[in-house]
């Protein structure tokens, strides 16, 4: 994420084209939290309460499948903004703008969801030293166990892209180390076989370097082209659900969603375009400022909803009413917590620390 420029930038030979707020990352990064958000609701009770009621189980699958979306949209986007910030920052800033962006909020978490699977044993996988201590140190990759707050599991492949990212641009831009520089390469390379997933990343950061090589489309062709691709991987995403694991290389519809959405962002991302224009609405706006609380937050204030709703016998066979009043009901109250939780996790600790704003052209939510 973009971040107020330091005082003394570190010296490198790439030099991104402007350093201007991207009005269109900002709001997609909203975007997508709030259709994560959305996806779970939908999601979760089509698993756990409406399971037997194939009608609605098949309503929402479309809406749901596009929903989940919103996570490799999220990677397509910090692959795209990546590369200024480990520009402007020497290693040991960019890592500790990263920690303070990132880990409070994630810990404050982390340690609520380890205290209530310790009261309730509800993921007894997960109630072991080793998956906790993985998950505090974002190597549960490495050692195949689960992350510990709801959604977090991404957070893990954010912080994997970070570090190879910083890691390589300091060895082989700055240092000019290339013993170094190739070791950060073939580790880079192994992740992405591994973990096609981050493909996405790798297509964000492509997207920024032909925005600072001014690399445009005219003018004319931006909002259409934006409107077909995201008709296109909208299409796809909803029917079409890969966990771009290892068949990721035999499945032509992955590769189609995967470049319809770096497409997609490529139009979404100039200033002429729509996604543009409604991002600059105070809405949007406000969701994208508080996208990352949005996106760890409302785990918690589902499950514990929707456990008063089984409670209380609110999940009638009315689905449509059910669902309504649940929809209702789990919003205002996330929306309340996410709003709590940017102010106290997020903004706090940075600002304290850095005495800057994280972004630098947001108004202040």
């Amino acid at each position: 994420m973009t971040e107020a420029v330091a005082h003394e930038p570190a010296r490198a030979s790439y030099v991104p084209r402007n350093r201007e707020f991207n009005a269109a990352t900002h709001g997609l990064r909203g975007i997508a939290s709030l259709m994560v958000f959305f996806a779970h609701l939908l999601g979760g009770t089509a698993e756990h309460i409406y399971a037997q009621n194939a009608f609605y189980v098949e309503l929402v699958r479309g809406p749901w499948n596009v929903g989940v979306w919103g996570v490799e949209l999220f990677f397509t986007i910090s692959g795209f903004v990546i590369l200024p910030s480990i520009q402007r920052y020497s290693l040991k800033d960019f890592a500790e703008r990263r920690f303070l962006r990132l880990y409070p909020l994630f810990f404050v978490l982390s340690v609520l969801y380890v205290l209530l699977n310790a009261l309730t044993n509800a993921y007894p996988g997960s109630n072991n030293v080793l998956t906790v201590v993985s998950g505090f140190l974002f190597t549960n990759l490495l050692t195949g166990t689960e992350q510990l707050t709801p959604n977090a599991w991404s957070l893990t492949y954010e912080v994997m892209f970070y570090a190879l990212a910083a890691l390589g641009f300091h060895f082989l831009i700055r240092k000019r180390s290339w013993v170094f520089g190739t070791i950060i390469l073939v580790l880079a390379a192994l992740f992405i076989i591994r973990y096609p997933v981050a493909l996405f990343f790798v297509g964000g950061m492509a997207i920024r370097l032909a925005h600072d090589l001014d690399w445009r489309p005219t003018v004319r062709s931006i909002r259409a082209c934006e409107i077909i691709l995201l008709a296109i991987w909208i299409y796809l995403a909803a029917n079409y659900r890969s966990s771009f694991d290892r068949e990721f290389i035999d499945s032509p519809y992955a590769w189609a969603l995967l470049f319809s959405t770096v497409l997609y962002f490529y139009f979404a991302i100039q200033p002429e375009s729509l996604s543009t224009a409604i991002s600059r609405s105070r809405a949007v706006a406000y969701l994208g400022t508080v996208s990352y609380s949005l996106y760890l937050i409302h785990p918690y204030t589902y499950f514990a909803v929707r456990g008063l709703f089984v409670r209380y016998d609110l999940f009638t066979d009315n689905w449509a009413l059910s669902m309504g009043l649940f929809f209702l009901v789990t919003t205002p109250i996330t929306f309340a917590l996410t709003h709590a939780a940017h102010k106290l996790f997020e903004i706090a600790p940075y600002q304290w620390y850095f005495k800057e704003r994280i972004y630098r052209g947001a108004k202040k939510p």
